[in-house]
């Protein structure tokens, strides 16, 4: 019988330093954005905050960091925890326990972007 080579661990590589990459591009491109805004403005009141959320444009945006963000964020923990946790059971447990976390934060940030608070 020929030996196969079924992949395990970390195999995620070339996807993974892509997606790290990309998101890092979108949430440096909004970094940018707000120190133009800054710059343009002369810093951030209140009311410079307000305009700029007035408009969904700075809302997608934002949600579109804000995903980019958690997305980055996801990658490097779930990397970490294949990494060093070896236990599939605990790994399971804490990778389980990030992605409710990030979802939860994806939710926050809708509810404060489009909540009309």
């Amino acid at each position: 019988m020929p030996h196969v080579d079924i992949p395990v661990g970390a195999h995620y590589g070339w996807r993974d330093w892509l997606v790290q990459r990309i998101t890092a591009l979108v949430m440096a491109g909004y970094s940018a954005l707000l120190v133009g805004l800054a710059l343009w403005n002369g810093g951030f009141g209140y009311a410079t905050w307000k305009s700029i959320f007035a408009g969904n444009a700075f809302r997608v945006a934002t949600f579109l960091f804000m995903a980019s963000l958690l997305w980055h964020a996801w990658v490097g923990v779930r990397n970490i925890l294949m990494d060093y946790v070896k236990p599939a059971g605990v790994r399971l447990t804490f990778e389980c326990l990030a992605v409710a976390m990030l979802i939860g934060y994806l939710g926050w940030t809708i509810a404060v972007l489009w909540g009309g608070a």
